[in-house]
């Protein structure tokens, strides 16, 4: 349902108001959401493989995907870590889960982050991606508080189509993305 809100508002909205403001001659140069990349970085996952599968089971809960396993790339001593440890999870989303995800962040998950004053207009990597870091995976509503063992935070990737932060910017802004002024 969420998911057909959104694509129609992206159809029915975004398209136009964004080939009047920026100038686009055709609609498919218009920048659209690619995909949606959830990311839980676990340090003690490779020590404690027990969190990093309760990390795995939260990560099913919020997105509805099943999500897999990522590996230490690099041996480093002094963290005890190993090439190939498990070391954290993620999760990529696109299409209809995309939508219903984004819908779900932006209308139900970010407004009840304690003291939310809006997300940074700045965290954009120059070729027009969204990255935000969450501190607890409270927020999401799928997760039963009183079954969390311990409290992990997340970044969120959304990548889209376009070729500037700016024009990212709009994108995400005009499907009701919270940034602060």
């Amino acid at each position: 349902m969420a998911a057909i809100v959104l694509k129609e508002k992206y159809d029915n909205e975004i398209i136009p108001q964004m080939m009047k403001e920026l100038g686009y001659k055709n609609k498919w140069a218009v920048p659209r959401m690619e995909k949606i990349v959830l990311n839980i970085g676990l340090g003690e996952g490779g020590s404690n493989p027990k969190l990093l599968d309760v990390a795995m089971q939260e990560l099913a809960q919020i997105t509805g995907r099943r999500g897999i396993k990522t590996k230490a790339k690099k041996s480093i001593a002094n963290f005890k870590l190993r090439a190939g440890m498990a070391i954290g999870c993620m999760v990529t989303l696109r299409g209809r889960a995309m939508y219903e995800f984004f819908y779900r962040l932006i209308n139900i998950s970010l407004p009840r982050v304690r003291d939310f004053r809006g997300l940074s207009p700045k965290s954009f990597d120059g070729h027009g991606n969204y990255t935000m870091g969450i501190r607890e995976q409270i927020i999401f509503p799928e997760i039963n508080y009183d079954k969390i063992e311990k409290a992990t935070g997340m970044n969120i990737t959304i990548a889209t189509t376009a070729g500037t932060d700016e024009e990212s910017r709009e994108l995400l802004k005009l499907f009701g993305m919270p940034f602060r002024k």
